[in-house]
């Protein structure tokens, strides 16, 4: 499986929740509270750590199959 193909799918997963989440009461109360921009941010944290780790795991598993061959 490719790093393209990995983010691919984690960008899937990561938005089938929240179209359905968004419709809800509970995200309005969020909203107007100013909680939702708290969870946002931390997802946002969260994936971008998870982004930036396959993109240096994969520029270390490129360099090592370089060296192999």
């Amino acid at each position: 499986m490719t790093v393209k193909r990995i983010l691919n799918i984690l960008l899937i997963i990561m938005f089938l929740p929240m179209v359905g989440f968004a419709q809800t009461e509970m995200a309005d109360q969020m909203r107007s509270s100013g909680k939702i921009y708290v969870v946002v941010a931390v997802l946002a944290t969260i994936f971008a750590g998870i982004f930036t780790y396959l993109f240096i795991l994969d520029r270390k598993i490129t360099r090592i199959e370089k060296e192999e061959k």
